[in-house]
């Protein structure tokens, strides 16, 4: 599989950012495509709520789902640097229609967490599995508190600003999962960095709704205090992370 062009170039994140906005777009396309609700008039993170046991087991079928769905559009034996691979919209959406059809039944997600690990030769750590990276679970936590906190909410005061604030607040973890999924070698870090950068894209917008969150008084002061404080450390960290990975990335290709 080749990542970096007929000239030999490594990818970094931008070509790779530049990339993921498209596979974006064509995973938006899939998940309307195989959607109970393909206009979103319910959110995501809604459904999930009603169909697991609990907000851990929802926020865990989100970040599968959001996986499963951009892992459609990274064929295992293409050039990724034809943007031609990803014309054939409806013949591929009917290739993967059996694929993705369970993609609604939470069940399907608790078989295993294989998507969690890495080879040893891949991973930033001795065991290779997403649980080690600190961030990701600081993430998970605050997204479950942040489902807790949502399913409190009456429907009428679920605005657009609330809505997007809890979809990305689970977008965060979903992210960081998808940049560890391709692990550290030089080859694949571009990607973990652009994904990385877009988990912290996330953890901003989140960041930039408390105020009219807390004006429409969805949030006890406690509360306010307590998931800004945590929003804004997370925010720090991924940007140190984002940093780290750079680092890595610049020194294997010096």
């Amino acid at each position: 599989m080749s990542f970096d062009g007929s000239n030999d170039e490594l990818w970094d994140e931008h070509k790779w950012e530049a990339h993921l906005n498209e596979v974006e777009k064509k995973s938006d396309q899939l998940r309307k495509f195989i959607s109970s609700d393909p206009k979103g008039n319910t959110p995501r993170w809604i459904t999930l709520l009603e169909e697991s046991l609990s907000e851990d087991d929802a926020f865990e079928a989100y970040v599968e789902e959001e996986l499963l769905l951009d892992e459609a559009y990274f064929p295992e034996d293409e050039d990724w640097d034809d943007d031609d691979d990803f014309e054939d919209d409806e013949d591929f959406l009917f290739g993967y229609e059996d694929e993705l059809s369970d993609l609604d039944e939470v069940e399907d997600f608790d078989a295993g967490e294989e998507w969690k690990s890495l080879s040893e030769d891949f991973a930033d750590s001795d065991y290779g599995s997403l649980d080690n990276l600190i961030i990701y679970n600081q993430a998970k936590q605050l997204a479950v508190d942040v489902l807790k906190w949502a399913e409190g909410v009456p429907p009428k005061a679920q605005t657009k600003v609330f809505q997007e604030f809890v979809g990305e607040s689970l977008k965060i973890g979903a992210k960081l999962a998808g940049g560890y999924s391709f692990g550290f070698e030089a080859e694949y870090l571009g990607a973990n960095i652009a994904y990385t950068k877009k988990a912290l894209r996330c953890a901003n917008i989140c960041l930039g709704h408390f105020q009219t969150i807390k004006s429409k008084k969805l949030l006890t002061k406690s509360q306010y205090q307590d998931f800004h404080g945590r929003f804004f450390e997370l925010r720090n960290d991924i940007g140190v992370y984002v940093q780290e990975l750079r680092d890595r990335f610049n020194f294997r290709i010096d």
